[in-house]
């Protein structure tokens, strides 16, 4: 029932560290998911300093997934959108051809309080990695499907999963579930997709002979119902769907094209994908020296 056991590995980004599961050595890809970060759990003070942001920085060739449990970041990007987004709610931003946002603490540094999150790269088909940036922000029962049954709250964050689709406009099949299940409560995950992942966020869960605690991911065998029972109460991230062939990641940028992906470090070099009045602020550099290896993702 149970692939692989992934632990999430704690990445110091400045002032804020994140808990990174994909990509990982043994397994760098479930389905379209090609990065996986656990923002935090952090607590901020009031006038925390600003290298806790997130500077301007490019992407191509993907789709990012901002989802809050607590806290609250404020988007800009170089379509225009400027977005704060808060607990439940959806940040999603379509690089496709290239994009450069930030992602600021500015709610936080005002007001101080508790940061924590998810955060997902989802690699675009082949066929939509050139299309035209774009970004929207979802909320509500009315773009991200929600139910509640005994001990089980379940929010659709995108795609379809459990008969239900999100208005979040993905370009594959692909599921991304946030569940909150109170000591006992048993819940299942069909075998709907090809690949399937589920991250414990929070708490400790069992699936089968297995326990499963915070900041764990484990990875599924196709095929099979896993049945989850919480041991105390947890909040569990469901994601996977079908898989899209491999794809090269560095730095930022991920595609099908390790060429593709010379010339977007070459065209933010140049400053080809800036915009100078995002943020009125510098930009990230690409890392100087040798590029470490990217070898296709899987």
């Amino acid at each position: 029932m149970i692939d692989l056991v992934i632990e999430a590995r704690r990445k110091n980004l400045g002032n804020f560290e994140v808990g990174r599961v994909l990509p990982f050595h043994a397994h760098r890809m479930v389905g379209p998911f090609t990065f996986l970060d656990h923002m935090g759990p952090a607590t901020f003070q009031p006038g925390f300093a600003k290298d806790a942001d997130v500077r301007p920085h490019p992407h191509i060739g993907l789709s990012t997934l901002t989802y809050l449990f607590q806290g609250e970041i404020t988007h800009r990007d170089s379509v225009g959108s400027l977005a704060v987004i808060k607990p439940n709610e959806v940040n999603w931003m379509t690089a496709g051809s290239g994009i450069t946002h930030s992602e600021r603490f500015e709610g936080l540094r005002a007001n101080g309080g508790r940061m924590d999150g998810m955060q997902a790269w989802i690699a675009l088909p082949q066929e939509y990695e050139e299309i035209d940036p774009s970004f929207t922000h979802h909320e509500g029962p009315a773009d991200l499907p929600y139910y509640e049954e005994g001990g089980l709250k379940a929010r659709l964050i995108a795609g379809e999963a459990f008969g239900a689709k999100s208005n979040v406009p993905v370009y594959s099949p692909l599921f991304y579930v946030h569940w909150e299940l109170e000591p006992g409560t048993v819940a299942a995950l069909p075998a709907e997709y090809a690949e399937r992942a589920a991250y414990v966020a929070e708490g400790r869960v069992e699936v089968g002979d297995r326990e499963l605690t915070t900041a764990q991911m484990a990875v599924f065998a196709p095929g099979d119902t896993v049945v989850f029972k919480a041991i105390e109460r947890s909040t569990v991230m469901l994601l996977g769907g079908e898989p899209i062939g491999p794809r090269f990641i560095e730095w930022n940028f991920v595609s099908s094209s390790k060429d593709r992906i010379e010339q977007a470090k070459a065209d933010w070099r140049a400053g080809r994908m800036k915009l100078p009045d995002l943020d009125h602020d510098e930009f990230i550099p690409l890392p100087e020296g040798p590029p470490p290896p990217a070898p296709p993702m899987s």
